[in-house]
């Protein structure tokens, strides 16, 4: 089979890409919010709760731009130089992968008796914990990554 790759152009590939480092940053953010709300819970609760809250977190990522120095002669400042390619760069996934949450349900992809799906409840919880707690302006959906139960 023959392959070939597309791209986009610099100038609509890096809006695109900025927009997703953006929302990678916001899914982190909303994420460490629910773990604050929910310790807040916990210390305010005169009992530890009943089940095992697990500890995660999002990929490492952002983005890498290379630019040309060196463009035919001209002497631009380093600010005016426009990107040559931009890169979103995210910390590699080794272990195998799983779909928590599909972004068009907010119910766990996981049914009971499966590797992961105490992990899958806590983040649909987290995702009424978001909702509720914007008003219903901001959560997380698509939940996917690695497990290590």
């Amino acid at each position: 089979m023959n392959f070939v790759f597309g791209h986009y152009t610099i100038s609509d590939e890096l809006p695109k890409l900025f927009r997703e480092a953006n929302v990678l940053y916001w899914a982190h953010t909303l994420l460490t919010f629910s773990y604050e709300y929910i310790d807040h819970c916990v210390s305010n609760s005169s009992k530890p709760p009943p089940f095992h809250i697990p500890c995660l977190r999002f990929v490492e990522a952002g983005l890498a731009l290379s630019h040309d120095h060196a463009q035919s002669g001209h002497h631009k400042s380093k600010l005016q130089t426009m990107p040559q390619a931009v890169y979103l760069v995210e910390e590699l996934i080794t272990d195998e992968f799983f779909k928590y949450i599909h972004n068009m349900d907010c119910n766990p992809m996981l049914d009971p008796d499966e590797v992961g799906y105490e992990i899958a409840v806590f983040l649909a919880c987290t995702q009424h914990i978001q909702y509720a707690k914007t008003s219903g302006l901001a959560f997380i959906s698509d939940y996917q990554g690695m497990c290590h139960q």
